[in-house]
């Protein structure tokens, strides 16, 4: 075997795609062979060319970020801070910077949040890459960084009309042309467009393109402070008309914080019954949302615990790092779960595991990831942590001992000064990521 892990403890989620026999809380080892998870016994009778002693220590997944926009990572004071800290604003200095935008930076920051991403064991995410600009001069971007990052990282990209598909002159030509140069994913922003009726039509525009070429939707939707923001409504009817279930994500959701209950006890159902996922942001959604708001003041993330309640998939992006929208961020998926689970009020033993399902098996469930998971056949992606489960990762905000991406280690960091070590040993290695 090119690569065995050695006493690896397994998060509930992957422990429960084993053979029943062998689904216990006992460490396992992991045997890995020309990038594919080759065997998960209790104790691997074999050699390998190289073996990573988890001591015990939870091997996971990798983390997923569902939504993101690379296209504007590490763009932070360009051309000016963000004042009011606002979804618009940001939006408006977005704008601002287009015209500025040169190709070269833009690959370049991409790679470098990569990076970033890479050392805290995030191996895939799904960036929406704005349309509006007629040169398509990020998208051309960003495919050139998913060409170079495919050796180790699944970037999914999706064809985002920013300005808005009918408010923006020539977006739906340019979300095709993007779309035909290999961009994956139809997205859209309903609540953007100048009227609830426009929101409405981008939505059953968008979702029909979508059916006749068999792509995936993920649209911003009702990202919003209006609890009359009802677009994931129309989201929802047209994927179930359309027979696009389970291929459809509504992002951010936040105008679900302010609706009433019986609307919501109506809505939730048929978002389930279409099959529609939802991605909260919950770094993001906190900061942007109830800047209108003297006190009571809203925090604006939408209704996680009610939506997993009710059957639908749940996931949680980072969003942003360092842009127009917010200023902090490093590409730690185990922030993100750790803020929304203080948001949500998940603080009991499931909701914790949710929250870290949230960055792992529903966020890989919703971009449609193939060969995810610990069991023999998948894709030898993994993460140690310095952590003993899920819910030491969260409370800690676990180090990545070890990050494993396509049967190789790509990076390697020392084990937390204030982590609990285990069985009593310290466990230091040597930092080092390499980029293929």
């Amino acid at each position: 075997m090119d690569l065995i892990i050695r006493r690896a403890t397994l998060p509930r989620s992957a422990a429960q795609l084993l053979p029943p026999s062998r689904q216990s809380h006992e460490p396992v080892d992991i045997g890995i062979d020309a990038g594919r998870i080759v065997a998960v016994e209790p104790y691997l009778a074999a050699s390998a060319r190289e073996e990573l002693d988890a001591a015990g220590s939870l091997v996971t997944p990798p983390f997923v970020d569902p939504h993101f926009h690379m296209d504007a990572t590490l763009s932070y004071g360009l051309p000016r801070v963000n004042a009011s800290g606002t979804l618009l604003e940001g939006i408006a200095l977005w704008g601002e910077l287009k015209p500025e935008l040169t190709q070269d930076a833009l690959i370049e920051r991409a790679l470098q949040y990569c990076d970033w991403a890479v050392a805290r064991g995030l191996l895939a995410i799904r960036s929406h890459v704005d349309v509006c600009d007629s040169r398509l001069l990020a998208v051309e971007a960003l495919l050139e960084v998913k060409r170079r990052v495919a050796p180790y990282l699944d970037l999914q990209l999706v064809a985002f009309p920013q300005d808005g598909l009918l408010r923006s002159a020539g977006a739906f030509d340019n979300l095709k042309r993007a779309i035909g140069m290999g961009v994956d994913v139809v997205g859209g922003i309903p609540h953007f467009e100048r009227t609830m009726a426009d929101g409405a039509q981008s939505v059953r525009m968008l979702c029909e393109y979508a059916a006749q070429q068999g792509l995936r939707v993920d649209m911003h939707c009702d990202e919003s402070d209006d609890p009359l923001s009802r677009h994931i409504e129309t989201l929802a009817a047209e994927t179930h008309r359309l027979g696009l279930h389970g291929r459809v994500a509504g992002s951010h959701l936040t105008s679900m914080h302010s609706m009433d209950n019986y609307y919501v006890s109506k809505l939730l159902p048929l978002m389930r019954e279409s099959g529609v996922a939802a991605i909260a942001n919950p770094l993001i959604n906190i900061t942007l949302q109830g800047r209108s708001d003297s006190y009571p003041k809203r925090r604006g993330m939408t209704r996680v615990p009610e939506m997993l309640a009710a059957g639908i998939t749940v996931a949680f992006g980072h969003d942003c790092v360092m842009d127009p929208w917010y200023s902090l961020g490093s590409g730690d998926m185990l922030e993100v779960a750790h803020m929304g689970l203080h948001v949500a009020q998940m603080t009991g033993i499931d909701g914790m595991r949710a929250c870290f399902d949230a960055v792992t098996v529903n966020a890989a469930r919703i971009l449609g990831l193939e060969g995810y998971g610990i069991a023999p056949g998948c894709a030898a992606n993994l993460v140690l942590l310095d952590a003993r489960d899920e819910i030491d990762a969260l409370r800690l905000r676990a180090a990545r001992l070890a990050v494993v991406s396509r049967g190789r280690v790509v990076s390697r960091a020392p084990a937390a000064r204030a982590s609990l070590s285990i069985e009593g040993r310290p466990r230091e290695v040597d930092f080092k990521l390499h980029r293929a």
